[in-house]
């Protein structure tokens, strides 16, 4: 890994090396969305709306265990991160290799409970009887590539905690394109619909994962991953990349397992609804991997100053991260209100599909700097290594607001807007609680000095 691609992060001006840090990131994030859209876009447009609806049907239970891989991921990267800020170079190579280990059986756990949960999970969604076979079809063989993508995110959150998040994106870059032809050869050339598009998935999460290991094995320095070391878990690292992960996993899939509820809900409209929400899904999470980019940058920048005691730059970090996450999601937010229907056209040639993807694109879009908030704090919390309370400030606002939303005012006026609505509501709710979260740990930094030693 050249020297160019680390960014120092102790010093000098932070605007513009968080912005270096967090393109790369969000570009990569997009690309891992683009997994997604490359399978809506090739179903809906060679295929029908109704194998659109399989995969957006699927689309919360894969992010559920996506979501709760990637925060175990950013355990890693806090971990790293911190290790490098205090010149322990030992340490940071423990922790790069338990993390290995730890993508490794996580995937495998996650592929089999997922294969042996994925019947039950088309019922608990309340699936229409038309769409459950490919729907189930995708997800059974979606899941086989669940220990490829965990490695790639882990061994991602590792050249993250040096500055480095171009390797990432090239290697994504790369199975991006392998996915999009991939796409087009099973559905053009095979006729293998919706099982062919998941395959060709699959088999891009292996290439991404490893280009990243590879790179790791022949770079020099404390984050080099040796063949002959890769069976050594150091339990200290791995109990610091539970404790700070899980929770951050755990967050993440709470709002996977309430848009688990939604979904039903989704379902019980139709395929229409199902197909519209998916399209406007697709956009909202390109949205999304900038606000949540930004968010790993402040987790990032902070683990590092945190572990070098300097907490002044720490806050610094806090406002000029927020500030930069602010201004490009108000951007993108506007230009997609404004060309939101040609947007939804590239998934469909539905008018009822395009009407119902405008509904999420007007309530859950365009409240996007609520999730900027509520982000920032969260990652600027982890990277001064308080996980756990944000991610249960989550775990209960956001589950009780939507659970009492669907079942209580759902029932009374059900339409796919009124489901729309309760996303902003339930951020609103949330990000007042962050807020005190935030304020209440800056003030233990600032009364108890001596936290900056404890162990990560």
């Amino acid at each position: 890994m050249g020297a160019s691609r680390k960014i120092n992060m102790l010093e000098g001006r932070l605007w513009d090396k968080i912005v270096v840090f967090a393109l790369p990131l969000a570009f990569t994030g997009m690309l891992q969305q683009l997994y997604n859209a490359a399978d809506v876009a090739v179903l809906g447009r060679f295929v029908s709306d109704l194998a659109v609806a399989a995969v957006g049907n699927n689309v919360p239970v894969i992010g559920l265990i996506i979501s709760f891989c990637m925060g175990l991921a950013l355990g890693v990267n806090v971990v790293v991160a911190r290790a490098l800020g205090m010149k322990n170079d030992r340490k940071a190579n423990e922790a790069v290799r338990t993390s290995f280990l730890t993508a490794i059986a996580f995937g495998i756990i996650a592929l089999i409970i997922g294969e042996i949960f994925s019947a039950s999970a088309m019922v608990w969604l309340e699936v229409p009887e038309e769409v459950q076979e490919p729907a189930l079809t995708y997800l059974r063989v979606y899941l086989l590539g669940m220990p490829f993508i965990a490695l790639y995110n882990f061994l991602a959150a590792v050249f993250r905690s040096q500055g480095d998040t171009q390797t990432p994106l090239w290697a994504l870059l790369i199975a991006s394109v392998f996915n999009i032809g991939g796409n087009l050869f099973a559905v053009l050339v095979l006729n293998w619909d919706v099982a062919g598009v998941a395959l060709a998935t699959v088999l891009a999460n292996l290439l991404s994962a490893a280009i990243l290991f590879v790179k790791l094995t022949r770079i020099d320095g404390p984050l080099k991953l040796e063949i002959s070391q890769l069976l050594k878990v150091d339990l200290p690292s791995l109990k610091s990349i539970v404790r700070i992960g899980m929770p951050a996993g755990i967050q993440g899939a709470v709002y996977s397992l309430s848009n688990l509820v939604i979904q039903s809900a989704i379902n019980s409209l139709g395929p229409a609804a199902m197909a519209g929400s998916v399209a406007a899904f697709t956009i909202e999470m390109n949205v999304y991997c900038f606000v949540n980019a930004f968010a790993l940058a402040a987790t990032t920048f902070v683990s590092q100053n945190y572990g070098a005691r300097n907490l002044d730059r720490c806050r610094n970090v806090m406002w000029v991260t927020l500030g930069l996450n602010m201004l490009i999601t108000i951007i993108m937010t506007a230009w997609i209100a404004i060309f939101s229907r040609e947007l939804l056209g590239i998934f469909t040639h539905s008018e009822e599909v395009i009407a119902l993807g405008m509904f999420r694109i007007w309530w859950v879009v365009l409240p996007q700097p609520l999730c900027v908030l509520m982000d920032t704090l969260s990652g600027c919390m982890r990277g001064y290594g308080y996980s756990m309370p944000p991610a249960m400030v989550t775990l209960v606002v956001v589950c009780s607001v939507r659970l009492i939303w669907v079942y209580t005012v759902f029932p009374l006026t059900p339409t796919y807007e009124t489901l729309m609505m309760v996303y902003p509501l339930s951020w609103i709710i949330t990000l007042a609680g962050l807020i005190m979260l935030y304020v209440r740990l800056l003030r233990r930094i600032r009364n108890r000095r001596e936290l900056i030693g404890e162990e990560i």
